[in-house]
């Protein structure tokens, strides 16, 4: 999905308590609206109503849905990085299993809260392109930081730092993203004990080594 930039920035920043208010109603409202009904079906029209403001109101805040639906993948990567801060290393578990829980735990958290809606933002939201470069950047504050947890932590038996660095985060993210949003239900805490599992094994250099050929 392509828009124009300008479309997708909110029209004003509310300064004053109610104007705020109302803006985290929409935004509630919109939540829920496409949760409920998919993308496509959920109108400004609907978010309006359920957010009990006129459409009026609704568009003084954002031009269309798809700027409401990249403020909800804002929010979203924001509670990310407040849940799994990098750089506060005294929150972290001492060995390497419990750091990676501590990560796949944060990240799963971030995830739960209403999976349908986690599916609208990954199958369907905009690709703005300041959208798509704060993710890039956020993935690669993430790498640095991994990378160096990895290289300074005993336990570590990879054979190249760097690419495990990658592979760790990348495997968080989208492991995590595709299962969450996955249809049915999942055993959370079986699902979190497998990839940490998974993630400590290889990290350590427990995990089997491939067949010779």
């Amino acid at each position: 999905m392509t828009s124009d930039r300008r479309g997708l920035q909110p029209r004003k920043q509310p300064r004053q308590v109610r104007a705020e208010l109302t803006r985290q109603r929409v935004l509630d409202a919109a939540a829920h609206v496409f949760a409920e009904y998919g993308y496509a079906a959920g109108t400004t029209n609907r978010i309006a109503e359920r957010a009990r403001v006129s459409i009026g109101s609704l568009y003084q805040y954002y031009p269309n849905k798809d700027a409401i639906l990249v403020e909800l993948l804002t929010r979203h990567l924001d509670a990310g990085m407040v849940a799994a801060p990098l750089d506060q290393d005294e929150l972290l578990p001492k060995s390497i299993e419990g750091i990676m829980r501590f990560y796949v735990r944060n990240a799963i958290e971030n995830h739960r809260e209403d999976p349908q809606l986690l599916r609208v933002m990954m199958e369907q939201g905009p690709r703005a392109p300041e959208l798509l470069e704060r993710i890039t950047q956020s993935e690669r504050r993430r790498i640095a930081y991994a990378r160096k947890l990895l290289r300074n932590h005993p336990e570590v038996r990879v054979a190249d730092v760097d690419i495990a660095a990658r592979l760790v985060v990348s495997t968080v993210e989208m492991v995590v993203h595709r299962v969450m949003a996955g249809t049915g239900r999942i055993d959370i805490v079986g699902f979190e004990n497998e990839l940490v599992t998974m993630l400590t094994l290889y990290l350590r250099g427990d995990a089997a080594a491939p067949p010779e050929a």
